[in-house]
């Protein structure tokens, strides 16, 4: 892989899904991309690969782990709740189509903060990203078995903290939200179109006011996405199945995607345009 061209192409193709892996186990989006950033470059320096995909996640997996470690051996936690800080709308009205599950956000940041590194990354990587525990063991350095029992304590905390808990990582809603971030971050009109229903639509209300955008039919919803989603934005998806886009450090638009049958029937977003300027 030590070819620029392959690295290259590596990036565009799996550098959307590596920033959102990071991101779910460590909760910070400048940490997330820095995990990414790294496992690029080590990646430059190998020979040969057989399955890059899989080889990025290892390597992504040991790196938030030791992060993750490191950070508590210093006593720290990180602060995920201020990541997910989204001033409400002074017009409530509008925003309530967006509105999250309060309840079940707290119930979650509060078990991802419990969760030691060893069942945060054994649970990011089996139950949401559908990892074997056969490579997660590889990333964690410890015996198949270990990784089961790492995955199945942080279930079981996930579902005393919320009875909803165990079904935030709803496999077609996680693949299709998957497929939607790396259009959007490839600028990818066709694969964007490709997982909206024909008859989408897509409403965004402003935090601060303004009247509500919207948009009906994928041929009018998709290219208002790239040009709203397509400006320095990172996407990676929150705890309860919705979409975050970050400008730098700043939280600037929630998206939340309603899912049919493997395609997008609904978008729905709270945008605050003041976030780029407040990173």
């Amino acid at each position: 892989m030590s070819d620029s061209v392959s690295v290259e192409a590596a990036v565009r193709s799996h550098r959307p899904y590596l920033v959102n892996l990071a991101y779910q186990m460590l909760g910070d989006v400048g940490e997330a991309e820095d995990v990414a950033q790294e496992a690029f470059l080590r990646l430059s320096r190998v020979s040969q690969v057989d399955d890059v995909r899989a080889w990025l996640t290892v390597v992504a997996g040991r790196l938030c782990l030791d992060q993750m470690r490191s950070a508590r051996a210093r006593h720290e936690q990180p602060d995920e709740s201020a990541a997910l800080d989204v001033v409400p709308a002074r017009d409530a009205d509008p925003a309530d189509r967006v509105t999250l599950d309060d309840e079940v956000h707290t119930a979650l940041l509060e078990v991802l903060q419990r969760l030691s590194p060893g069942e945060r990354v054994a649970f990011v990587l089996h139950d949401v990203f559908q990892m074997p525990f056969e490579e997660i063991a590889e990333a964690v350095g410890r015996p198949v078995g270990t990784c089961r029992q790492l995955a199945r304590r942080a279930r079981a905390k996930f579902s005393e903290a919320s009875p909803r808990a165990a079904d935030v990582t709803d496999v077609e809603h996680r693949i299709v939200a998957e497929k939607f971030i790396a259009a959007c971050a490839n600028g990818d009109l066709q694969s964007l179109t490709a997982v909206l229903d024909p008859t989408v639509w897509g409403v965004a209300t402003f935090v601060g006011g303004g009247p509500p955008q919207i948009n009906h039919g994928r041929d009018a919803v998709a290219p208002n996405l790239l040009r709203f989603l397509g400006h320095g934005l990172t996407l990676v998806t929150g705890p309860v199945g919705e979409i975050l886009g970050f400008a730098g450090s700043a939280l600037s638009v929630v998206l939340v995607l309603t899912v049919h049958e493997d395609l997008i029937i609904k978008i729905e977003a709270t945008v605050d345009p003041s976030a780029a300027n407040r990173d």
